[in-house]
């Protein structure tokens, strides 16, 4: 995939969550490994209707790497982990996961 409007879109291990503090919308503030190459980096992300800090840490999920950072509150949110609206009876973010752990993080997505 190439072109000016494709986005460099990597698998990442979530490998810590923790409520963010003062910010507008509830969110956690998640530590993504995503491998070798781009090192870990931080997201801040609205995840907090559907999971737990807890449920968040191990999870395999795609993330947008080349995008510029944005200052959410006091956090730098390096990366963006991707989700859809959900639309069942709780609603929120249900992330964009992958099920197959034989896959390393920073592996590309195409």
């Amino acid at each position: 995939m190439s072109g000016p409007l494709a986005n460099d879109l990597r698998i990442g291990r979530i490998r810590s969550a923790a409520p963010a503090e003062g910010v507008r919308n509830p969110s956690y503030v998640l530590e993504v490994d995503l491998g070798p190459e781009l090192g870990t980096k931080r997201s801040c992300a609205q995840l907090t209707v559907r999971y737990t800090p807890q449920e968040l840490v191990g999870r395999l999920v795609v993330c947008v790497c080349d995008l510029e950072p944005r200052q959410i509150g006091r956090y730098l949110s390096e990366v963006l982990v991707t989700g859809v609206d959900s639309d069942d009876e709780t609603g929120g973010v249900t992330l964009l996961a992958v099920a197959d752990d034989a896959v390393a993080p920073g592996t590309r997505v195409y």
